[in-house]
């Protein structure tokens, strides 16, 4: 296959996407790297160029022969390779010394869903675009006129993804009386603030919500953003998740990219509350990596980076069975694409009192099995 028939299978409605990486020059002023998408504009086809060059992102939109034109030049002249993603087929096109082109075809094993293809990414989020809010405004992602940044796309998605996972558990929260929220690790606050203009502003609910972190100039900044846009039941303050006793009950807790046992210490408060419901993205999961042996899994431990995924995986599903055990109906769902954080795992839980005996029993087995004995199994 050369690379105008692979172009031929490629360049349609069922492309995803093409990333074309790997400079052949290491030029640090050039393009470094280039993604191609197809958009429908007027009803025509036609395929959006997004070129990074350092921190920005250039688009313009191409026809299909222009495309074809450009991903054949950066091929030869500039880059090494180039990852077609289909719904239906993968391809790899590598280019050598002399701009030799190795090319490579498979189809898939399943079919995949295919993005919006709207120029304008029409997708119905949360937090509309074009409906400017203030907070988004101040954190970079927003303009003053309710137009999404480009190099903020993502975070942008990613706040609107989490408040999907809160909108699925609204009916679980008691609209009778005040609810209690606390994030910890909030950090400067993105997903805070998008909670609380969600449940307070958008849909009017009784709530109070806590923010935690240690850093005290991030704390003094979000409290200062909090007055200045009126929201009077969110609050911030500098404190460690592990000794934070400022209030007897809690409703949901939060906790994103907390790092290590510092997500068992929020898992173990949640459950010790009593919270309804738990929102956990884990992070740098370092304890179980130190622990965990077997001698059937030798062959796969051996490797370091096998290793930590495995030690990542094993905590963040004990933790789930863990919550199980205590009473939680657990999920463990994607948060992100993996393009944009590695860390894309999130575990919600929402309490029906039903403790999992036999979970907890499976669970002791696999730990015994393994050499784990992790941070949250001695705090409950």
């Amino acid at each position: 296959m050369n690379l105008h028939e692979l172009f031929d299978k490629c360049l349609n409605k069922n492309l995803i996407d093409l990333t074309i990486s790997g400079r052949k020059d290491k030029s640090q002023d050039e393009v470094s790297k280039v993604k191609i998408r197809p958009v429908i504009i007027k009803n025509n086809l036609l395929f959006q160029v997004s070129e990074y060059k350092g921190t920005k992102v250039y688009h313009d939109n191409y026809s299909e022969a222009d495309v074809r034109n450009y991903i054949e030049k950066m091929m030869t002249d500039n880059f090494k390779q180039a990852q077609f993603k289909m719904t239906d087929a993968d391809a790899q096109v590598l280019s050598g010394k002399n701009s030799n082109m190795t090319i490579k075809y498979k189809k898939s094993c399943e079919v995949r869903c295919q993005k919006e293809l709207s120029h304008n990414r029409n997708k119905k989020y949360i937090l509309e675009e074009g409906k400017k809010v203030d907070f988004l405004v101040d954190l970079g992602v927003m303009t003053k006129e309710g137009k999404i940044v480009n190099q903020r796309y993502d975070k942008y998605r990613q706040i609107n993804r989490f408040l999907e996972f809160i909108e699925d558990i609204l009916p679980e929260l008691d609209s009778t009386r005040e609810q209690t929220i606390i994030d910890f690790g909030c950090g400067k606050s993105y997903l805070t603030f998008a909670v609380y203009y969600y449940l307070k502003v958008l849909k009017g609910m009784n709530i109070r919500i806590i923010g935690l972190d240690l850093k005290e100039d991030v704390i003094k900044e979000c409290n200062r953003l909090a007055k200045k846009y009126g929201y009077e039941k969110l609050e911030f303050h500098v404190g460690d998740i592990a000794s934070f006793k400022d209030v007897e009950h809690v409703d949901m807790v939060i906790t994103l990219h907390a790092c290590d046992t510092a997500t068992d210490y929020a898992l173990g408060k949640a459950v010790k509350w009593g919270a309804k419901v738990i929102l956990s993205v884990p992070c740098c999961q370092h304890e179980a990596n130190g622990q965990i042996k077997s001698e059937l899994l030798s062959p796969v431990f051996k490797y370091g980076i096998l290793k930590e995924r495995m030690a990542a995986i094993f905590t963040d599903a004990i933790r789930a069975d863990i919550l199980e055990a205590n009473g939680y109906q657990t999920q463990i769902l994607e948060f992100i694409d993996m393009e944009h954080t590695p860390k894309n795992l999130l575990i919600r839980a929402v309490y029906t009192g039903k403790k999992n005996r036999e979970a907890a029993e499976k669970l002791k087995k696999m730990e015994s099995e393994l050499n784990l004995d992790l941070t949250l199994n001695k705090l409950l």
